[in-house]
């Protein structure tokens, strides 16, 4: 009896946590693009956005598009230059008048960038 108990409340807590968790992805997902943001769920965001795009990534480009020496130093580098590089790409708009978007910050560009890093880091060929 006291078996069953457990179960029926395992049960319980994992749809319950699960439920929880992604409702917290979706409206992380939705957060870069809501006026004014919270800064912690739209740097979710952004980061979900990588890894779903780091994922289809693997679908296109299978195999290592870096040299097995070099990929530790690809994890480390590369985000810290997209990052740069958004920054860089906020200034320009903001020159031209033009809107600029959160994913032009370092920070926010430094998440997407890193996390769709580390999806193609631990899963490409």
């Amino acid at each position: 009896m006291l078996e069953l108990i457990f179960e029926v409340l395992g049960e319980f807590l994992l749809q319950a946590v699960g439920e929880a968790l992604f409702e917290l992805g979706f409206h992380s997902l939705g957060e870069p693009f809501r006026r004014p943001p919270n800064p912690w769920l739209a740097a979710l965001g952004y980061t979900l956005f990588g890894a779903i795009l780091g994922g289809l990534s693997l679908l296109v480009f299978p195999d290592n598009l870096v040299p097995e020496a070099w990929r530790i130093a690809n994890l480390v580098l590369t985000p810290l230059a997209v990052g740069a590089m958004m920054v860089i790409m906020g200034a320009w708009r903001a020159r031209r008048g033009q809107p600029v978007l959160r994913i032009d910050r370092f920070a926010y560009g430094y998440m997407f960038a890193l996390s769709l890093a580390l999806i193609r880091f631990f899963f490409a060929a």
